[in-house]
């Protein structure tokens, strides 16, 4: 049964890389509408809930950075790069904080509301690493615009759209169970 399990998660894993891959088709390449609606945020967030830690963390870490080799969108120094750290954040959170919480509705928004704060320092900290810790270059304002201003919109749609398919995805595993 371990190995069914191992099997599922590898393959749902996959499928959420595909779609952080395939998402920001949909903001029509527009780099500014993708900051703003950030696309590849939702795939990582479900599979750390859906998989598991290690499998977030995996498809979080290597999502940007591949989309970056194979497409040169984001830029791979310091977006991707950035990215990686804070997509990795995303998925081991997601899943870790989803795995030890008490089931309910509250903690998925809880967990997801974490993740995504510890998400953004974690990007902030490593864009801030990567232009060679110099605040000129990229202080709490740019960090504050970066995180939270441009990003708005995406928050809400991930605060709005994350909870509920894990929702629906409880509600079918606990009919699949009771079947």
């Amino acid at each position: 049964m371990k190995s069914k399990n191992s099997i599922s998660r590898l393959a749902l894993s996959a499928m959420f890389l595909a779609l952080s891959f395939l998402m920001p088709f949909l903001t029509g390449q527009i780099p500014q509408i993708g900051s703003m609606l950030c696309p590849m945020h939702i795939p990582v967030i479900l599979c750390g809930y859906i998989c598991g830690a290690p499998w977030g963390l995996a498809v979080g870490f290597v999502a940007p950075l591949l989309r970056s080799a194979i497409l040169g969108m984001p830029p791979l120094f310091p977006s991707a790069v950035s990215m990686a750290f804070e997509l990795a954040a995303y998925g081991l959170l997601s899943g870790v904080l989803y795995r030890t919480m008490k089931k309910s509705r509250l903690n998925i928004y809880l967990s997801l509301i974490i993740s995504m704060v510890i998400g953004r320092l974690v990007w902030g900290l490593a864009q801030f690493i990567c232009l060679g810790l110099d605040s000129e270059k990229f202080g709490l304002a740019a960090f504050f615009s970066g995180a939270v201003t441009t990003a708005l919109p995406g928050i809400i749609i991930q605060l709005i759209l994350i909870p509920l398919l894990i929702m629906v995805y409880e509600n079918k595993l606990s009919q699949l169970i009771q079947d």
